[in-house]
């Protein structure tokens, strides 16, 4: 009697390699936890003591052991060493970021039967690793702005703090949950790879422990796309098709991220069903996900609707219209660091969203090549938008590998792409490059409009007041600041010296707008009272202006030296 597949057998090369790595991962970030922990809580600092011990022996034995059956129990063997070492992490950290707490306050209010959208809540924010999210309107976003699952899932959990600890619990139970079932549903030899991509590099437990609602829409979305164009084969959902569909319209209901891979993966069904089934099945298959997904996302938001209406439809489109300033790693960054400003930050918006319709049409023509994508296509799309942070792109990561492992090519060796009379004739190649860029000409457009804005303030210091024995103190700034265009600005002024933004100045004297092709005399002080000069003279110190309507940015170096004048 033959052994069973993945039983029996030496193990290939690449499984020893796929365990080692993840093994290996499992050293990133257990140092600093140990640290922490052995001068505090020294049972979890034994405890993670042991998971070293762990790490050690299973990478030794991953080296030496004959079977694929006992190199798949050491794969189980890192996965819970990494469960084990991100719970005691939470242990160590659990207070949460802005995120955390705003869920545990939404989740507060819900139990209390108050309103959770549209409500500032500004004394959750200036504890340590509380953000606060600054507006180009010169205000803060003291608001919860994401669809309220999360907070639903905190409420059982009120009972652990009255910081974001139950919001970061529900967090890391969910990433912990997700990361074992990609586990589980990846076929054995990839399993570490679902440890790794989960636990292993640190950056998602980190994510966890802020609390950021995201982790729980991943964890959802995990069993989604796990041999996603499988979805609806022969027409039929069965339990595990409905079973697909309720995990989409939950995390749709955690998060706003999966509003953008969901189109995506339906158009992805609807063309490999397409060709199995023709044109009406294949609409009848999507329109059955889409309705259970659809009404799973309608019981969670049904109170939330039937209650508050209008803010909840305000805070669940919150991260779309709040105008936060821009920040991240995308293209936004020539504006922000490599220019002096744009009058044009507008258009970054709608190059991220004519960017994200144009991908999703490349996707429709070319699924048969480009539908193992689907999960990473719809992340491109904020490279260009004005908060383009990494963490929307690698949030999702464990989805990629979802889709590596389970989502071949050849799932979509049959599946329908759109081709019309133009797209199919003799001259079909040229006419497919010419319809590809046509499609992403209007976002690159866009974007070239928003990077090659002029920053419509010039502005220069014209006096500064410093505290009499702190030269390095600056307590009031006099600006001298020009309007270079026709239309009225109403500024709202920072200096920063370093990659994020510093709290707005306060306007002490001067006008709140400036008049077109005006010149105006300002005095600012900052929200704190003082501005403390670097003491290293290289550090760069950069005078920005924003205004809202329209969306601009003004910036330039400044010298402040740490001498009294």
């Amino acid at each position: 009697m033959s052994a069973a597949p993945g039983d029996a057998g030496a193990p290939a090369p690449w499984h020893r390699v796929l365990t080692l790595l993840a093994d290996i991962g499992l050293f990133i970030g257990t140092r600093s936890a140990w640290t922490q922990a052995v001068t505090h809580h020294e049972v979890l600092g034994a405890l993670i003591s042991l998971c070293y011990v762990s790490i050690l022996v299973t990478g030794v034995l991953t080296l030496t052991v004959r079977s694929t059956r006992s190199l798949a129990r050491l794969d189980l063997v890192v996965l819970v060493t990494a469960v084990t070492l991100a719970l005691c992490a939470w242990v160590l950290n659990h207070n949460g970021g802005d995120e955390g707490v705003l869920t545990t306050q939404a989740a507060r209010e819900i139990v209390a039967g108050h309103p959770v959208y549209g409500q500032p809540w500004p004394w959750l924010f200036g504890g340590k690793g509380v953000a606060l999210t600054p507006t180009i309107g010169g205000s803060y976003d003291y608001t919860y702005g994401y669809p309220p699952l999360a907070p639903l899932l905190a409420v059982p959990f009120l009972w652990l703090g009255h910081q974001g600890a139950p919001a970061t619990a529900v967090c890391t139970g969910a990433l912990i949950a997700g990361t074992v079932a990609l586990w589980r549903m990846l076929p054995v030899p990839w399993r570490s790879a679902a440890t790794l991509s989960c636990l292993g590099f640190g950056f998602l437990s980190t994510y966890s422990r802020v609390g950021y609602p995201a982790v729980i829409a991943l964890a959802l979305l995990i069993p989604v796309v796990v041999r996603w164009p499988r979805i609806g084969q022969g027409g039929r959902l069965g339990w595990a098709g409905i079973a697909r569909a309720a995990c989409l319209g939950a995390a749709c209901a955690a998060q706003q991220l999966p509003w953008f891979v969901t189109p995506f993966l339906l158009a992805g069904v609807y063309a490999v069903r397409r060709g199995e089934l023709g044109g009406r099945s294949a609409a009848l298959v999507v329109l059955r996900v889409t309705g259970v997904a659809v009404t799973v996302w309608l019981l969670i938001n049904a109170y939330f609707i039937a209650s508050e209406p209008g803010r909840w439809l305000g805070g669940i489109a919150l991260p779309l219209t709040q105008g936060a300033v821009v920040h991240g790693q995308g293209l936004v960054d020539i504006t922000l660091y490599y220019t002096d400003g744009s009058d044009r930050i507008d258009w970054y918006s709608h190059a991220s969203m004519l960017l994200a319709a144009a991908l999703l049409a490349v996707f429709v023509l070319f699924v048969r090549r480009l539908g193992p994508a689907a999960t990473v296509l719809p992340w491109l799309a904020f490279f260009l938008a004005t908060r383009s942070q990494d963490g929307y792109y690698l949030m999702m990561t464990p989805l990629w590998l979802a889709a590596a492992v389970t989502v071949p090519l050849s799932e979509f060796e049959h599946a329908w792409q759109p081709r019309p009379a133009l797209l199919s004739g003799p001259r079909r190649r040229p006419a497919l490059i010419a319809t590809v860029v046509l499609l992403l000409t209007p976002a690159l457009a866009s974007a070239a409009l928003a990077v090659t804005g002029r920053p419509p303030l010039r502005m220069e210091i014209t006096a500064l007041r410093r505290t009499g024995h702190q030269a390095e103190v600056v307590r009031s700034m006099t600006l001298k600041v020009v309007n270079t265009g026709s239309v009225p600005l109403t500024p709202h002024y920072t200096l920063t010296t370093g990659q994020g933004m510093s709290k707005y100045w306060l306007l002490v004297r001067g006008p709140a707008t400036i008049p077109g092709h005006g010149t105006a005399s300002v005095e600012l002080k900052p929200s704190n009272g003082r501005f403390g000069i670097p003491a290293k003279p290289s550090t760069r110190i950069r005078l920005r202006a924003f205004t809202a309507n329209p969306q601009t940015l003004s910036s330039q170096d400044v010298k402040l030296r740490r001498t009294a004048h």
